[in-house]
């Protein structure tokens, strides 16, 4: 399965994108950080801030540096990525300013970028399109052994 170039340049700028979110969450942006962590996760915040900094790190530079595991890594970051979203609703509910969301409306309007960044993450790892071709084939099997022996 063929990987565009268009793909590759996406998939190469959002592991920059993860890569230099993560160093942030180590570094300058860790208090902004902060105001994304849910009050229900039972774990200390600035732990919290810390891990997933690393985790985008390491995220990043597979994107990045390890095309031949695209697939399975544009999943594991999709699914990072769903697993964080309850931090960005969590700076909606609470009213925390940070990264310049001072209100309401501005943490609304960001809401829908989370879901953006996963459709381009599997997008650019082909990892959706593995996917589906995979459940196609399924299918077709499943519809040649069912015709076989009716």
């Amino acid at each position: 399965m063929q990987v565009t170039k268009l793909q590759k340049t996406v998939s190469i700028v959002l592991g920059l994108f993860l890569f230099t979110t993560g160093v942030s969450h180590l570094t300058f942006q860790r208090t902004a950080f902060l105001a994304q962590v849910p009050n229900w996760v039972p774990f200390n915040a600035d732990s919290v801030v810390l891990l997933s900094g690393a985790v985008e790190i390491i995220l990043g530079a597979s994107l990045i540096l390890l095309p031949e595991l695209r697939v399975i890594i544009g999943w594991i970051v999709a699914f990072f990525l769903v697993a964080v979203f309850p931090g960005n609703i969590a700076q909606l509910a609470n009213h925390r300013d940070a990264f310049g969301l001072n209100s309401d409306l501005l943490r609304w309007m960001r809401l829908p970028l989370q879901p953006i960044l996963i459709v381009l993450v599997l997008w650019s790892t082909n990892a959706w399109r593995k996917w589906r071709d995979k459940i196609k084939l399924n299918n077709q099997y499943d519809m040649l052994w069912s015709n076989k022996y009716i």
